[in-house]
């Protein structure tokens, strides 16, 4: 293969995650999309996706990778036009919604009932389809692999039946407030049709053991939320590099399918980069995750304006936690992430960073 390449674009997607992938050859480009950010980001995300050269909307893959507003919501207004109309036209998409939960219990959320009802009205051959129309879980496929376009191949880390079961209740109490009930399609896409902000015409070098005492009691790694725990997350390796995208999928569950897959603390998971889990939050992160992935570059999507990601704590392990001299790559540079890029350029840092370029927001890693 002659000059492979893979690219990582974290979009300004606010307190939440929209990733744009592309990879492949110079002659052969390939695209994956994951997550579309909440709402307030839909004019940064789109702007992006506009860029694209006329008639040339494909993309291999489209994941949304669980229900919360900021990942989900974006996407709900992409996929909110007609079909022919969309700013990318994915060949499949996953996403794991209340008809999918029988399998492992149930799942849910308003949005996600959302979804779910545009992707039946608009492209349902393409949902999940190579889980054959069926749950995006580890424990389905061989060796939770799945293989893209020219090389690309997919390993599911997150979810497994367990989490994903968790997420019933949740969905439960989240659309019986909006009186729908779970599954009620018809029902969902009354509500769409009313919910304005969805309209296109709207407004729209220390090892893991040296961790100190302190630091690993802040490191709660314990989420609580269902719905985070349902996360797609999963490996991607091409041409040589890969990255573990995590969405915000539990410590927990990652590490137990790691360790499926035969990773320890002495044979870690090796790869180019991790897109941290749940814009860096310290219920996320735990010693065993940076025992059993050895990573270089570590990803941070967050401005950091609604819940302060990523946490103090959680940069703080990754720095010392890390097998190797880290990089800290961020989607935006605020008051509140600032403080790593002045630690950074003092002389002996332990790490790196990378922030977009002066009045920017949004960056690209090449690995």
């Amino acid at each position: 293969m002659s000059n492979p390449f893979f690219r990582i674009e974290m979009l300004p997607a606010k307190h939440g995650d929209a990733l744009w992938i592309e990879y492949g050859t110079p002659d052969n480009l390939r695209r994956i999309l994951i997550d579309g950010g909440p709402i307030n980001a839909w004019p940064e995300v789109s702007a992006r996706l506009q860029q694209l050269p006329p008639g040339d909307t494909g993309v291999e893959l489209a994941v949304i990778s669980h229900v919360d507003t900021d990942h989900i919501e974006g996407l709900v207004r992409l996929m909110a036009e007609p079909f022919k109309r969309w700013l990318v036209k994915p060949e499949e998409i996953w996403f794991n919604g209340w008809r999918h939960i029988g399998e492992a219990k149930n799942l849910g959320g308003r949005e996600g009932e959302f979804l779910s009802a545009l992707i039946v009205q608009r492209a349902p051959s393409r949902w999940n389809k190579r889980f054959g129309g069926k749950a995006v879980c580890t424990g389905k496929l061989a060796d939770d692999r799945v293989e893209l376009a020219v090389g690309m191949r997919l390993t599911l880390v997150s979810p497994n039946a367990a989490s994903l079961a968790a997420l019933e209740k949740d969905w439960r109490s989240s659309v019986k407030k909006w009186a729908i009930m779970p599954g009620d399609l018809e029902a969902a896409w009354a509500q769409l049709v009313d919910e304005n902000k969805f309209h296109p015409d709207a407004e729209l070098t220390l090892g893991p053991g040296d961790l100190t005492a302190d630091l690993l009691s802040q490191l709660k790694g314990r989420d609580s939320g269902a719905a985070n725990g349902s996360s797609i997350a999963f490996l991607a390796e091409f041409g040589g590099k890969s990255c573990l995208f995590l969405a915000d999928a539990h410590a927990g569950v990652v590490c137990e399918t790691l360790r499926d897959h035969g990773y320890t603390k002495d044979k870690p998971l090796k790869v180019d980069a991790m897109k941290i889990a749940h814009h860096g939050s310290r219920n996320n992160i735990t010693p065993e995750l940076l025992e059993l992935v050895d990573a270089k570059h570590f990803l941070v999507s967050s401005n950091g304006d609604k819940f302060g990601h990523p946490d103090s704590a959680a940069i703080e392990a990754v720095i010392l936690g890390s097998r190797r001299k880290p990089t800290l790559w961020f989607n935006y540079l605020s008051d509140h992430n600032a403080k790593w890029k002045a630690e950074s350029l003092k002389p002996g840092a332990r790490f790196r960073t990378k922030y977009p370029a002066k009045g920017k927001s949004g960056i690209v890693v090449t690995l």
